[in-house]
C-alpha cells in the first residue's frame, strides 16, 4: 500500500480524504495557497507545502508547483478531490510522466469523459440514452441563436469541461442565450481554464439523478445506487439523497446498465458518476460523466457502508474490487444538506467574514458531518461556499429528514449570513417530504426569494413560550443569588408582556419544578430546560414536546430561530410595554437611487456610463464572488448620476457602485 498521499485540494474534501488515509496508516501531505495556511486541511496533514497566492489560478490549478510538490515530499500517488485539477486530463498525464500514481481513472477516460462534449458522442455509441442537443462547441452569439432556435426553447448552456454548477445558464429567448453565453463562457475560462461550452435542450419538470460507478483495473464494473439532485439552486446542488424517491427497480436497473456500460467503453477505472436527467415518465437522458469523487459521496457510504476514498486508494494501488453488482446493497436512507456562506434573504449572495461561533450537531451513526473550517476561521472570496455538508441516515426517508431537521436546528454559524434557515425550510416542505419536486422546487417555491419559513400556529405559540422561559431565567440570573433584583426589594414579577410577531402578548410566567408555566391567556405551556442566559441553544421540552431553539440577543430582546424561521421578541413588564407604544419608529435611510454591492468581490465591468438612460432589467454591472459571476440589473427605469467605482476594483458588501438622478 501506498506510504504517502499528498491530496491536491482544499477544505472539507481534502479533510475527508485525510482522515480515510490516517485510519489506513498513509501519512499525508497537504498543499495550501496563503489564503489557507492556517487551515483545517493543512493543520491535519502530515506535512503541507505551500503553492502560490490565494487566486485558484495562480496555486490550486498550478500543475508544476503540485507536481514538485509530490517530489519534494516523497508522495507516491496523488488524490485531486473534486474540483479544481480533479477532471484535468493533462493533470493525470503530468502526473504519469512524473511516475506519480493518480487517485483516479486512467488519464484516457479523464480525457474523454471530462470533456463534456467528447463523453456524449462516446455515450451515444455505448447505447446511453443522450439528451438531444450540438456535440460541438460555439463562442459566436449568433451561432448560439440559431442553434438554440433549432433544438428549441429552453436550452441549457453548459461549460464543456464544466461541473459544480459553473458555467451553466439556462436560456428561454435569444436575449438570454446571448448573455447567458458570456457569463457561461467567462465563469467557465476562470474556474476550469476552459472556456469552450456548447449547448443542449433543457428538459423541462426534470428531475437530476445519478449513478455512482466503480471500476478496478481488473475489468471489474459495478453501479453502488443512484442519488436524487433534483434540490438545485443555479444549478448547484443543495440536498441530495440516496435512493431516489422516484426511481422504480425496473428504472434503477436500467440506468444502472447504462452508465456501467459507459464506464467500461472507456476502461474506466475508480470512482466516477454518471449523471442523467429524468422526466416525468421516468425516461431517462445522459448529462454528463464526472470522473471523480462526487461532492455527496456521503450519501452514498451512509447507504452502502463502503468507503469511497478508499476504495479509490486500493483500486489506484491496483487491489481488485472485494465485491460483485450482487453484494450491493442499499440500507436504510441518506440525505445531505450543504451548508453555504451565502445569506438567502438576499438572494442568496455570497458571503464573507469569519466564522465567530462554529458549533456542529453531535455526531454519530446517523449523523455526520465533512467540513474543513473551525470557529475563528475566516470564509474568504477566493474559493467556493461551502461551510460543510452535513449528512443523517435514517431507516427510511421519513426518519432521516427528522434527523436532519433536528442537525439543523443545532448547527450554530455566527460571523457571517448562511444557509442553515434555508435548508430546513425545505425539510418542512410537505412536497419536498412527499417526494414530488423537480429540478425547479426552488425557483417555484421561492419565487420572490427566501424570506424565512412559515410556522404553523403551534410551533409560533412554543417559540412564544420559549420566549418567555428564557427572558425569565436571564431576569433571575440578573437578581443574583438572592433572588432579587439589583437595587430594588423585589423578586421577578409573574406579569409580562411580549412584543412578538407584531403584536403585544400578556403573558404569565410562573417557576414550577424544572422550568416554567407560560400563560398566554389562550393555553398554558409547560417549558422544561436546563439553558442558561448565554447559550446559543435552548434545549428543552413544551408539554413534553422536544425542541431546539437558537437564541440570540437583539438589542434588550431576543431573536429565536427554529424549523427555518426566525422571530424577534421583546419582553417586558406591562409598564415598559405601555411606555414603548409612545416610542417613535426608526426610518431607515432611503437607498434607492444607489446601485450597491450585494456583496464583497471583484467588480468584473460596468455596463452604462454618466448621464446614461436606463430601463428596467437592463444590466448595470457584474460582480465576481466565490467563482460565480452575478449580473445587477436596473430594478426601474432611470438616468446615471454617476459611476463611482471601475472594472477590476474590489468592491465591500453595500458599497456604491453608481448613482442615478
Amino acid at each position: 500500500m501506498f506510504k504517502k498521499i499528498l491530496i491536491a485540494n482544499r477544505g472539507e474534501i481534502a479533510c475527508r480524504v485525510m482522515r480515510t488515509c490516517k485510519r489506513m496508516g498513509i501519512k499525508t501531505v497537504a498543499v495550501y495557497s496563503d489564503a489557507d495556511a492556517g487551515s483545517l486541511h493543512v493543520e491535519m496533514a502530515d506535512e503541507a507545502v505551500r503553492i502560490g497566492p490565494p487566486p485558484a489560478a495562480e496555486s490550486y490549478l498550478q500543475i508544476d508547483r503540485i507536481v514538485e510538490a509530490a517530489k519534494k515530499t516523497g508522495a507516491e500517488a496523488i488524490h485531486p478531490g473534486y474540483g479544481f485539477l480533479s477532471e484535468n486530463a493533462r493533470f493525470a498525464e503530468a502526473l504519469d510522466k512524473a511516475g506519480i500514481v493518480f487517485i483516479g481513472p486512467p488519464s484516457p477516460a479523464v480525457k474523454a469523459m471530462g470533456d463534456k462534449i467528447e463523453s456524449k458522442k462516446l455515450a451515444r455509441k455505448a447505447g446511453v440514452n443522450v439528451i438531444p442537443g450540438v456535440d460541438e462547441p460555439v463562442a459566436d452569439p449568433d451561432a448560439a441563436i440559431k442553434i438554440a432556435r433549432e433544438i428549441g426553447y429552453p436550452v441549457m448552456i453548459k461549460a464543456a469541461a464544466g461541473g459544480g454548477g459553473k458555467g451553466m445558464r439556462v436560456a428561454a429567448t435569444d436575449d438570454e442565450v446571448k448573455s447567458g453565453l458570456r457569463s457561461a463562457t467567462n465563469e467557465a475560462k476562470s474556474s476550469f481554464g476552459d472556456s469552450r461550452v456548447f449547448i443542449e435542450k433543457f428538459v423541462e419538470e426534470p428531475r437530476h439523478i445519478e449513478i455512482q460507478v466503480f471500476g478496478d483495473k481488473h475489468g471489474n464494473t459495478v453501479y453502488l445506487g443512484e442519488r436524487e439532485c433534483s434540490i438545485q439552486r443555479r444549478h448547484q446542488k443543495v440536498i441530495e439523497e440516496a435512493p431516489s424517491p422516484f426511481l422504480d427497480e425496473k428504472t434503477r436497473k436500467a440506468m444502472g446498465e447504462q452508465a456501467v456500460a459507459l464506464a467500461k467503453a472507456v476502461n474506466y477505472a475508480s470512482a466516477g458518476t454518471v449523471e442523467f436527467v429524468v422526466g416525468k415518465g421516468r425516461n431517462f437522458y445522459f448529462l454528463e460523466m464526472n470522473t471523480r469523487l462526487q461532492v455527496e459521496h456521503p450519501v452514498t457510504e451512509l447507504v452502502t457502508g463502503l468507503d469511497l476514498v478508499e476504495l479509490m486508494i486500493r483500486v489506484a494501488y491496483g487491489e481488485k474490487l472485494g465485491f460483485t453488482q450482487a453484494d450491493v446493497k442499499l440500507n436504510g436512507w441518506a440525505m445531505e444538506s450543504r451548508l453555504y456562506a451565502e445569506d438567502p434573504y438576499r438572494n442568496f449572495l455570497p458571503s464573507t467574514g469569519r466564522l465567530v461561533r462554529y458549533r456542529q450537531p453531535k455526531t454519530g451513526d446517523r449523523v455526520r458531518i465533512d467540513t474543513g473550517v473551525r470557529e475563528g476561521d475566516q470564509i474568504s472570496i477566493y474559493y467556493d461556499p461551502m461551510i460543510a455538508k452535513l449528512a443523517t441516515w435514517g431507516k427510511d426517508r421519513a426518519a432521516a429528514i427528522a434527523q436532519m431537521r433536528d442537525a439543523l436546528d443545532s448547527y450554530v454559524v455566527r460571523g457571517i449570513s448562511h444557509n442553515v434557515p434555508f435548508l430546513s425550510a425545505i425539510m418542512a416542505d410537505k412536497k419536498f417530504q412527499g417526494g414530488t419536486f423537480t429540478t425547479g422546487f426552488i425557483a417555484e417555491n421561492y419565487p420572490g426569494g427566501f424570506q424565512g419559513a412559515a410556522l404553523e400556529q403551534e410551533d409560533d405559540a412554543r417559540l412564544l413560550a420559549v420566549a418567555g422561559a428564557v427572558h425569565r431565567r436571564a431576569v433571575e440570573r440578573d437578581a443574583g443569588i438572592s433572588g432579587q433584583l439589583r437595587g430594588h426589594e423585589a423578586t421577578p414579577g409573574t406579569d409580562w408582556v411580549a412584543r412578538f410577531n407584531g403584536a403585544d402578548h400578556a403573558l404569565t410566567i410562573t417557576p414550577t419544578n424544572g422550568g416554567y408555566e407560560v400563560d398566554d391567556g389562550a393555553s398554558k405551556r409547560r417549558v422544561e430546560s436546563d439553558w442558561r442566559p448565554g447559550q446559543l441553544l435552548f434545549h428543552g421540552k413544551i408539554d413534553g414536546h422536544e425542541l431546539v431553539v437558537q437564541v440570540d440577543r437583539a438589542g434588550a430582546g431576543y431573536r429565536l430561530s427554529q424549523g427555518g424561521a426566525t422571530r424577534n421578541v421583546l419582553v417586558m413588564t406591562p409598564r415598559t410595554a405601555e411606555l414603548a407604544k409612545h416610542m417613535p419608529e426608526k426610518v431607515a435611510p432611503d437607498m434607492s437611487r444607489f446601485l450597491l454591492a450585494p456583496m464583497p468581490g471583484l467588480l468584473v465591468s460596468v455596463a452604462v456610463k454618466t448621464g446614461q438612460d436606463v430601463k428596467a432589467g437592463e444590466e448595470l454591472a457584474v460582480v465576481e464572488a466565490m467563482k460565480m459571476e452575478n449580473v445587477l440589473r436596473a430594478e426601474r427605469d432611470g438616468k446615471v448620476k454617476k459611476v463611482h467605482v471601475a472594472p477590476k476594483d474590489s468592491l465591500a458588501v453595500d458599497q456604491v457602485i453608481l448613482e442615478f438622478e
